[in-house]
């Protein structure tokens, strides 16, 4: 695989929180689209291109799929094919916490599933060690003690370089940074959802504490599932995610007060000379706090439109107050 030799010339990096590692803007997230019955040329020409542009992160977990497994068996695939030469200068993250296989073990927080998960992940992936391994999701029954010494192995034991935390609050983050911090582990990353339509980090604290604490942010869904582009504008296309598949995005998210907020964004985005997909990536990069963006593709021009954020405009705060009265 030849990659481009100007792959670092356009790309912006930032630090992740106090930690001394950065990474780019835009990151490529592969929870749809790199499973086992997707094309493997087309998710190999996605990977490519992402890296050809600078997008060095590519961020997976043990049940992305379908079926699970099969997206860290498809990047393992286009690793061997000749990126794995690159390893270097990749950055490659798994999580575990939601369900995974048959029985007690397979699901949550706890050191049995944990450990036995970043073992199958690293099988998986044919790769030594990650670069960070994600507790995917707050157990409410297993006690965070356990998982934070299930974390500790994990990197103590080189299979994984930093914990990062996904779908925390950031009251249980905070626990948890302080008994990472206790065990001398580099927790240096939070994964959660985050868009002009999906405030929760905000309201739940855990955007601040990050801050607070210098621990990075990094936000899925930042189009929320699709709604944030022009796609929805008309209503439902026959080939959208609603369509084919409803346990991410519902029907019913399509509603008279949603479409006029998307339209109502799609027109601020239009006088920003920014498609509505943009100016929504651009806004939750807005703040410091995020070091950068989980972009999902079914296709190579996906990811090229969206690395266009790049070179856009600054919000001023008269846009952000727009943005605001539409939004919330």
């Amino acid at each position: 695989m030849k990659i481009s030799e100007n792959r670092y010339d356009n790309i912006v990096y930032n630090r992740c929180g106090k930690s001394g590692l950065k990474l780019p803007i835009i990151s490529l997230g592969l929870w749809h689209n790199f499973g086992e019955n997707c094309d493997y040329h087309n998710m190999k020409d996605m990977i490519k291109t992402a890296f050809d542009n600078g997008i060095t992160h590519f961020d997976l977990a043990n049940n992305y799929g379908p079926p699970y497994g099969s997206a860290e068996k498809s990047m393992a695939k286009i690793l061997n094919y000749g990126l794995n030469r690159y390893r270097d200068e990749l950055i490659i993250s798994t999580k575990a916490g939601y369900d995974m296989w048959d029985g007690p073990y397979g699901n949550w927080g706890s050191k049995k599933y944990l450990i036995a998960s970043i073992n199958q992940s690293l099988k998986r992936l044919n790769l030594e060690y990650v670069d960070i391994f994600y507790h995917h999701r707050m157990d409410p029954e297993t006690p965070i003690e356990e998982t934070i010494e299930a974390l500790t192995r994990i990197v103590k034991s080189g299979k994984a370089l930093y914990v990062g935390l996904s779908n925390y609050d950031g009251h249980t983050m905070e626990k948890a940074s302080k008994l990472l911090y206790l065990s001398n582990v580099p927790f240096i990353i939070n994964q959660n959802r985050y868009s002009i339509l999906d405030r929760t980090i905000e309201n739940n604290g855990l955007k601040l504490k990050a801050k607070k604490l210098g621990k990075g942010i990094i936000a899925f869904s930042p189009l929320a599932q699709g709604l944030l582009t022009e796609k929805y504008l008309n209503g439902i296309p026959s080939d959208s995610r609603i369509a084919a598949d409803g346990r991410y995005l519902k029907k019913d998210a399509i509603n008279k007060k949603s479409l006029k907020q998307i339209k109502s964004l799609n027109d601020l985005a239009k006088e920003r000379g920014e498609t509505l997909a943009q100016m929504s990536l651009r806004w939750v990069l807005k703040d410091e706090e995020v070091t950068s963006v989980l972009i999902g593709a079914s296709k190579s021009s996906q990811i090229i439109e969206n690395l266009k954020i790049i070179n856009k405009m600054p919000f001023t705060d008269e846009e952000l107050k727009i943005i605001d009265d539409i939004s919330l």
